[in-house]
């Protein structure tokens, strides 16, 4: 079976974590700038920066405010699921299990707790996706930032920085093939995640946090059903 490419982010992380690993990035030391990693690895801006938010949540590296990013002296241990593990379908239920559970609770408190600005970054999110499937371009990404910016709208920095983790390896399809399992065609899948994402958006901005951990649940809770049962199909 072929294995499904990782994003360029995923990428870059498993780049910057073997130089830490190895020593060539010395423990205390300052990290390359941002303008640095992206000449060296030919990346955007955005994707470096949500490199290095992955390797701050994995208790890799440290931001000091006006001086840039660290690697911490002592990693500390923390939860990681290995990038292997994420090509093979029951590891990705499993790892949407945990998503719906964050997820969920994080629309709920968007939706009671968003500013103007945070619906704001949420609608347009979800609008760049609306563009991005309807010009037939890569979605994974800005699929990532509609979920992201319900993380940000929280108000709470810990849903934000689990978010830069689980956020970035766990979206089904940046893993595995899913509209293979669940849709006609990748046209098809992308639509109907766009008719759910529009509902989540709804409830958000209504302030309905019932309605908002309901349709995130339905949202996540329809891809991990429509998945096993996909999956069980072609066993």
């Amino acid at each position: 079976m072929r294995q499904p490419r990782q994003s360029l982010t995923s990428q870059l992380v498993d780049s910057m974590t073997d130089r830490i690993q190895s020593g060539a990035y010395l423990k205390g030391a300052q990290l390359p700038t941002e303008k640095d990693l992206i000449e060296e690895f030919g990346v955007s801006r955005t994707v470096v920066r949500e490199a290095l938010a992955n390797l701050k949540a994995s208790g890799l590296v440290a931001t000091r405010q006006g001086k840039g990013a660290f690697v911490i002296d002592e990693a500390v241990r923390v939860f990681r699921i290995s990038e292997e593990h994420l090509s093979v379908v029951e590891e990705v239920l499993e790892a949407l299990e945990l998503r719906i559970a964050i997820e969920s609770e994080a629309a709920a408190l968007a939706a009671l707790r968003r500013s103007p600005e945070d619906l704001r970054r949420i609608v347009e999110a979800n609008d760049a996706l609306d563009r991005a499937i309807a010009a037939g371009e890569s979605t994974v990404d800005l699929d990532i930032a509609f979920h992201r910016a319900i993380a940000l709208a929280t108000g709470n920095r810990h849903f934000l920085g689990l978010f830069n983790y689980l956020g970035e390896v766990l979206v089904p399809r940046a893993r595995v093939p899913t509209h293979q399992f669940d849709a006609a065609t990748l046209q098809d899948y992308l639509r109907r995640i766009s008719g759910e994402h529009h509902r989540i958006v709804v409830a958000i901005e209504a302030g309905d946090g019932d309605a908002a951990r309901a349709a995130l649940r339905m949202h996540l809770g329809g891809s991990r059903d429509r998945l096993a049962q996909g999956a069980r199909v072609r066993a």
